[in-house]
């Protein structure tokens, strides 16, 4: 597309308030891809999908990232090199970078499609209903132009313990199921869950929540809390449910039942992922950016792609720098030669990969 300025579309996105509704950010990306004759188009999930076509057969790379943002809106300012406010970096930055490399991109063969999803930042339904037939994928986060090829997984599971109920004057008529937590809770920390990733780490296990009693003079027969879950390949969402339940069983008091329910979702789990730091999507592309490889800090729904093709994170902007958080925080920034690195750097790799 000639004439596309990535910077002042991403200025322009920033502005675009995205945490409650992507719409406007949405016809954004949509009339901007229609200026660049690139013909998108939205489907029933609400992705903005477009493709570049070669005229030989050849491998189709997918370039994918998200228009939501969580709340609250941070409004646009700029000091300089950096673009500030929600968003900024996570992740219109990486979808400035990715947009200006696609409008650049006549392949000598094969294809590439840009898929950008409504959702990321809660259910991931857009990306879930995306049939992606790849042979590799990119997907825009702010890496600070590191390829990661590699990312935990992110589970969430309720653990309830239940009891009897009995009156407070007489705790040894029933079960009291608050008081079961404190050797429940210290067996989180014994759980073992498999071996320690080489690049990821160890996983970990998290509570977050607890509730539990339904009267102050009563012996409480429920209780629950919430855990948060890291994990690492090759660990599945059920794997891990089952292991944790069998665990906290044989912790829990005598009388106390115990079981362990993952988070309702419409969407699956965002698993764990790696993609082999010698594959030709690695290589080139981190060839092509000067960055380093090594696993993303979060977890994305690269998670989704990677289950069909050679997939890596990649993009301008930083989760955070040596001040503290910079993505979700109030002082989400990005530098602009940032993302005009990021674009140079997929668009080499692309002309690479489909020359």
């Amino acid at each position: 597309m000639t004439g596309f300025d990535h910077i002042s579309f991403l200025e322009r996105a920033v502005r675009t308030e995205s945490h409650e509704s992507v719409g406007e950010m949405r016809t954004l990306l949509v009339e901007t891809l229609d200026s660049g004759g690139a013909e998108p188009r939205v489907d029933d999930a609400g992705n903005v999908l477009a493709e570049r076509d070669g005229p030989k057969d050849g491998p189709h790379v997918v370039l994918n990232t998200h228009i939501d943002t969580v709340p609250p809106h941070v409004p646009f300012s700029r000091d300089g090199d950096e673009i500030r406010g929600r968003g900024s970096c996570d992740a219109k930055g990486p979808l400035a970078a990715l947009l200006d490399a696609f409008l650049a991109m006549n392949p000598e063969r094969g294809r590439v499609t840009l898929a950008v999803t409504p959702d990321e930042e809660t259910n991931s339904t857009g990306a879930a209903a995306l049939d992606v037939d790849a042979d590799a994928v990119i997907v825009g986060e702010p890496t600070g132009l590191d390829v990661c090829n590699a990312a935990r997984g992110r589970f969430q599971a309720t653990v309830t313990l239940r009891g009897a109920n009995a009156h407070a004057a007489n705790p040894e008529d029933g079960v009291n199921a608050v008081g079961a937590l404190s050797p429940v809770l210290e067996a989180l920390n014994s759980f073992d869950g498999g071996d320690e990733h080489p690049e990821l780490g160890a996983p970990t296990l998290t509570p977050t929540t607890v509730e539990g009693g339904t009267a102050t003079n009563q012996i409480p027969a429920e209780c629950s809390f919430v855990v948060d879950r890291r994990s690492v390949p090759p660990e599945s969402a059920e794997e891990f449910r089952g292991s944790l339940e069998s665990h906290l069983r044989e912790a829990a008091p005598a009388k106390v039942d115990v079981t362990v329910a993952l988070a309702e979702r419409d969407t699956p789990f965002l698993e764990a992922f790696e993609t082999p730091a010698d594959s030709r999507l690695v290589r080139t592309l981190r060839d092509a950016g000067g960055g380093e490889v090594q696993p993303f800090g979060a977890a994305t729904e690269a998670s989704y792609f990677a289950q069909v093709a050679p997939t890596v994170v990649f993009g301008p902007g930083v989760l955070a720098d040596e001040e503290g958080a910079v993505a979700h925080a109030p002082r989400e920034y990005v530098r602009a030669e940032d993302v005009t690195a990021a674009a140079d750097a997929v668009t080499e790799t692309l002309s690479e990969l489909l020359a």
